[in-house]
């Protein structure tokens, strides 16, 4: 495995992204991390990563330099090179001339991480800091025309720095700058695989639950429906799903989850149609923070109640991922921004005083797809587009009500129709229809009308953590709009969103 030490880098995700792609396992960790649970993990390599910080700033975060003495190779990427200079003698100050976007790097040597990398290739650089003297045994392997020291090496004790970064997809080579890392420094083997995963993570789950009960709040995505698979792969009859129809479900929703895993798989399932209580709750509430506290509230009180019917529960399942996991960790003290926030780590043991089992904490949501794949999960479950927890609570603009969700709902089963039937569905990251809490001035068979507008969001992205809007053709956008407005009462303009992420979110509360 490889330890990623996290600086407060926006990237960090993106460097554990990029070591897996490789088949190697990879594991985020804060700064303040302990040298001995470091080798209690025996990792092949660290990487440090980069961060907003300057290393002389007096509240820069920074880890244990006894790492550099545990004889494990180290690779510092942007300020976790700058930090692992400055702990071992060097020095780092202010840049004369900062240096964001692409530069040329001018490579010295082809040899260690440069191996089989052009001598003049692409880098993306991000830093107002640069190294002004490296420390004894280190040698400058990289620059460029701004930066005399853009990548360095101490070959002997196997410490390497990148001023740029090779995680993101503006340096070209950079994938197999890293791979250099894993296989030609770090002596990784590609073994990370989704068929060990799931064989390891079936044994493991037998070998915690034995002959106990476990429970899982099951909401029909991808992450609750692979986590249920591989759960009742491992115990069978001892686990029960609960569904809990809040009432703000997509058209058909629980008839759907219900055919696909309670009667093609043979998973042990409960329904609660909870719907009135939901409504009752969120009747009159415009913030949007506000929604999802009631809805988040009710879902436990309900899931409590119906969790108490089943006697004998030892456990609790959740389908928590590794990002979840990662902005928890910053949420309590890392020093990466949180931009999320809302997460579902821990939120029911606390209140139920149930020991937690949650099988993909470690894996990223491509990852869990392929998961999905190798245990028999149907394909409209893996490839199920993202659905927020308040559903289409945060998806209606201002008062939900009983119209104003009969109005939603059948708009955007017309979309993800549409984007189906087109072949654009497993190529989107998310596609849905938003209803907006104005009303325009419309014609509809010669008469004037004052009616509502749905707004279509459709991005492409890998994590979420970037986004970026759909260029859907032109002649679809077309049919989405028209069938709306003819076949959904209420609509009579349909708008398409044009923003990325960042500025903007992919949802729009």
């Amino acid at each position: 495995m490889i330890l990623i030490i996290d600086f407060g880098s926006q990237y960090n995700q993106l460097i554990a992204r990029r070591v897996r792609e490789w088949h190697v396992f990879c594991q985020i960790e804060p700064p303040d991390v302990n040298p001995d649970y470091i080798r209690s993990l025996n990792p092949k390599g660290i990487i440090l990563s980069g961060g907003p910080s300057s290393i002389y700033e007096k509240n820069s975060p920074k880890t244990d330099k006894a790492i550099f003495d545990l004889g494990i190779p180290v690779l510092g990427i942007c300020y976790g090179m700058q930090f692992m200079i400055d702990a071992l003698g060097g020095t780092v100050k202010r840049a004369e001339k900062r240096e964001y976007g692409l530069a040329e790097l001018r490579i010295k040597q082809q040899a260690d991480l440069f191996r089989k990398v052009d001598k003049r290739t692409q880098c993306w650089m991000s830093h107002g800091d640069s190294i002004e003297n490296l420390p004894k045994g280190f040698r400058i392997t990289a620059s460029t025309e701004n930066t005399k020291i853009a990548a360095t090496a101490h070959s002997k004790k196997n410490l390497y720095g990148f001023q740029f970064h090779p995680e993101v997809s503006h340096t070209p080579r950079g994938a197999i700058m890293l791979s250099n890392f894993l296989f030609d420094i770090c002596g990784c083997k590609r073994t990370w695989t989704m068929k060990s995963f799931a064989r390891d993570s079936i044994a493991q789950i037998k070998e915690t639950i034995k002959d106990k009960k476990v429970i899982l709040g099951l909401s029909g995505g991808v992450d609750s429906s692979v986590t249920a698979m591989l759960i009742h792969k491992a115990v069978g009859e001892n686990l029960t799903c609960i569904f809990v129809d809040n009432g703000l479900l997509r058209k058909d929703e629980a008839n759907e989850l219900k055919k696909s895993l309670k009667e093609h798989l043979g998973i042990n399932m409960r329904f609660v149609n909870a719907a009135s209580k939901f409504l009752n709750n969120l009747a009159g509430v415009t913030s949007p923070e506000k929604k999802r506290k009631i809805i988040g509230k009710i879902f436990i009180e309900v899931f409590e109640a119906e969790a108490k019917k089943i006697k004998g529960v030892d456990y609790l399942a959740q389908g928590t991922l590794y990002p979840d996991v990662i902005e928890s960790i910053s949420a309590f003290g890392g020093p990466t921004a949180v931009i999320k926030s809302h997460h579902n780590v821990g939120a029911l043991p606390k209140k139920m005083k149930l020991k937690l089992v949650e099988p993909l904490k470690f894996l990223f949501k491509d990852e869990v797809r392929l998961l999905g794949r190798e245990i028999g999960l149907p394909e409209e479950l893996i490839w199920r587009q993202p659905f927020p927890g308040p559903g289409l609570g945060v998806r209606i603009i201002g008062k939900i009500t009983k119209r104003r969700l009969l109005m939603l709902r059948n708009a955007d089963h017309i979309l993800l129709e549409e984007i189906k039937n087109s072949g654009y569905y497993k190529k989107l990251w998310q596609s849905f229809a938003v209803l907006l809490p104005i009303k325009t001035v419309g014609v509809m068979g010669d008469m004037r009308t004052y009616e509502n507008i749905i707004a279509v969001r459709a991005v492409t992205s890998k994590d979420a953590m970037t986004a970026d809007w759909a260029k859907l053709p032109h002649r679809l956008l077309g049919v989405i709009a028209n069938r709306i407005i003819n076949e959904v009462k209420g609509i009579n303009r349909v708008v398409y969103d044009i923003s990325s992420k960042p500025p903007s979110t992919i949802e729009w509360e």
